[in-house]
Order: structure tokens, then sequence, then C-alpha cells
């Protein structure tokens, strides 16, 4: 038979009037799920929001676009060991100019240092005043079509640049800022000192969001300056230049077919046989944001196992203090089946209850998780996303706790014999 009509506001209408009545005790009981939904909303918005700064910090390159490189991303998320890659054939102008033969292939750029362990790492200088150390990039002209960054003044320097060794420099926007335009000064045509030489300002780039570190904290030169200028580092007799070739795709082809004809020019140009493995690393954005979306998957995961922990603290609560309530209303229940309440309705009485509490601590936790987000967003500046889905596992899992840690206490009060309940004292 159904239940009455109105009996779910009532027992509603009773859950709230037990709450007010025990307010201390019905904040204990919910503080460990307040803090298990609060963990999982807060975590969630700050890797979330990590996430997806970064994804489209990697997308900002272009989806067709392939970066070859002699040790990258690629070998390190299989598994390789540095020593093992670090022994592979360095990268040459040759196999640009290989690549850039391809009827496939639009552009292809050099870039020289930049990252890793061999990055050229210098302060800049100009008029007493001084940068923190920034990278060093050697580069192709064709460095900002390459690499989507906007120009904020200036120009980049041209192919004569290029093959005269010129001491030029296009100054990304942290130390453009750092030096000249927090001074209100032209960085066009000035000259500033890295490390101990000297280098004309022809242009600086705009400012472009980061999600990790300083995306504008660089400066780039050509890339025959950079190697005058920083020779070409050994590791245990090795000789590894930290050449990165950039491939940008023609109109109309496809990534994929792209990174098939990259694979095999570099092999016939290796020598590699069949069977072999690639002795360089091919990388996509779409590759890196993938492995980037796995990884994150994998850290949320983690965080709702460890935010359950304090769910399950507060679902044990929630069973004490009900089975308290179900002793101390044990007359109430004779009561109520002396006048004709079945099992069922006292069962969905006390489980409803049990739910309305953890629900309430659920939605607690979401706004303090939030409200932990947001002010991290306003006062650290770190991205912040704050998806449907996790307000849903929030609530789904404070009433989940409750239905589980209910259940015990509500079987308890169903079964009450009404007469043994009413002589309860």
């Amino acid at each position: 038979m159904a239940l009455r009509v109105g009996m779910l506001w009532e027992i509603l209408r009773i859950a709230v009037d037990t709450l007010r009545a025990n307010k201390l005790r019905s904040a204990l009981t919910i503080l460990g799920v307040v803090i298990g939904v609060m963990s999982i909303v807060a975590m969630t918005a700050l890797i979330k929001g990590f996430g997806d700064s970064l994804e489209n910090q990697i997308r900002a390159f272009g989806s067709n676009t392939v970066f070859v490189q002699k040790l990258g991303f690629q070998s390190f998320s299989s598994g390789r060991s540095f020593l093992e890659v670090i022994k592979r054939p360095n990268l040459t102008n040759d196999d640009a100019r290989a690549i850039a033969e391809s009827p496939l292939v639009a552009d292809v750029g050099l870039q020289l240092g930049g990252g890793g362990p061999f990055a050229a790492i210098e302060r800049m200088s100009f008029a007493g005043e001084a940068t923190k150390p920034f990278a060093v990039i050697g580069a192709t002209s064709n460095f900002g079509e390459l690499n989507f960054i906007p120009f904020l003044s200036g120009r980049f320097f041209g192919d004569f640049e290029v093959q005269a060794k010129r001491n030029v420099i296009v100054l990304g926007y942290s130390p453009a800022e750092a030096l000249f335009l927090t001074r209100g000064i032209d960085p066009i045509g000035k000259v500033v000192r890295v490390g101990r030489d000297n280098y004309t300002v022809v242009g600086v780039m705009d400012k472009r969001p980061a999600a990790l570190g300083d995306a504008n904290g660089f400066a780039v030169i050509p890339w025959t300056t950079y190697e005058k200028r920083y020779p070409t580092p050994r590791l245990r007799g090795i000789v590894f230049r930290p050449l990165t070739l950039v491939v940008a795709a023609a109109p109309g082809v496809k990534v994929e077919a792209l990174l098939t004809e990259i694979e095999t020019i570099m092999r016939a140009r290796h020598r590699l046989k069949l069977g072999e493995e690639n002795d360089f690393d091919t990388v996509t954005a779409d590759f890196i944001v993938g492995f980037l979306r796995q990884f994150t998957q994998a850290v949320v995961l983690a965080l709702v196992v460890i935010s359950s922990i304090a769910l399950m603290v507060g679902g044990i609560g929630v069973m004490a203090i009900m089975t308290i309530s179900v002793t101390e209303r044990t007359r109430e229940i004779g009561v109520r089946k002396a006048l004709g309440a079945r099992r069922r309705e006292i069962l969905i009485q006390f489980l409803i209850e049990a739910v309305f509490l953890t629900m309430l601590g659920g939605l607690l936790g979401i706004a303090l998780g939030a409200a932990i987000g947001y002010a991290i967003n306003v006062f650290a500046g770190f991205p912040v996303a704050l998806p449907l889905w996790s307000f849903v596992i929030g609530v789904g899992f404070s009433a989940t706790v409750g239905i589980l840690f209910g259940m015990l206490p509500a079987i308890k009060a169903a079964k009450l014999d009404p007469i043994e309940a009413l002589r309860y004292e």
C-alpha cells in the first residue's frame, strides 16, 4: 500500500525539529560528511581547473603541429630511462631540411634549449634593473608563427639575422615587463645584457595564460647565435644537442598522416631496420592532452577514494546518533505503532532522517568546497573549475552514506514491539 499522502513532508518536519533540538549533536554528526564532500569539491575544482588551463595552453601550439625530439615527453611517459634515451643520435639541420621537402609539410622550425637539464638559463639586465633567471631559446625566424604566440610590439628577427649570427633578441612578456614595461620604457632598439653578452631588442611577445609556471618567462635569439654562445653540452662523453624540430602540416593534411610521414623520413635517415624502435620522439598536442586527461582522472579517482574515508567516519557517526535517537524515541515509536503506523513507515521515517542529515552535510560541504576554490582563484590566481558532476558526486555520496549507515538504526526502530515500546521509560 502506498504511503499516506503528506507522510514524507511530516517526516521531513520531524527531521528538521530533531536537528533544531540537538544542534551541537547534529553538527558533530555531519562533520565527517562535510569534510569529505568539501575535500572532493575543493580538490576537484583545483585539479580540473589546472587541467583545463594546461590543456588550453597546450592546444595553443596547434592541433596540426608535431614536435620531433631526441628525447621528450613520449619517451619518459613510456618509462624509458634518461641514460637509455640520451644515447640516441642527435637531430640535425639536415633532418629538418629532409622533412621540409615533404609535400605534407607546410613549415619546419628549429629550436635549441628552452627546457630540460641542458637549458640555457640567464639573468637579463638593462639600466641597472635585472630580472630573475629566464630561459633563452635559440630558434629560426618562424618561431612565433609555429608556436602561435602573438606579438606585443616590434618584429621577429629575419633569416638574414639568423644566417649572420646577429646578437638580436625577442623578449617574452615577463622579462620585457620586468625591464621595460613597468617603467614605461619602449624596449624596441634597446640593448639588454643576457649573461655576459649584449643583445638588441627587436620585438616583444604578448602575454599568454599559463596553468603551470611562467609561460612568458623566456627570450628568443637566432639559433646560430645560440650555438655560438652556448656550446653543445656533453654527458659522460655523449654529445647532446638539445634540438627540437617543429613541423606544421600543410593545409588539409591530418596530423596522423603527418606523423606517419615524419616517422618514415626519420627512420630512413637513421637507417632503422624493420622492427627496431624509433630513436626519436614525435609528440603532438593531442598526445599530451590525452596523457594529461588520464593523469587528472587518476588523481580525481584517488581523491574520491581518500575522501571516502572521511565520509565513512561521518557515516559511523550518523549510525551512532541515529541509534541513540531510536532509543530516546522508543516511546514515540510505540505510540505511532499503536495508532496504526506500519513497520515500513517507521523504517522510512528514520531512513529519511538519516539521509536528510547527511545530505545537509553534503550541501554544506559543496558550499565550503566551492568557496575554498573560489578564494584560491581570487587571492592566488590559480585556475579553478567547478564542474557540475563534482556537485552530483558530493550529493550522491552524502545520500548514499545516509542510506547505508541509517539502515541499521531504521530497521531497529521498525522491529520494535509496540507494547514493549509503550512501557519504555
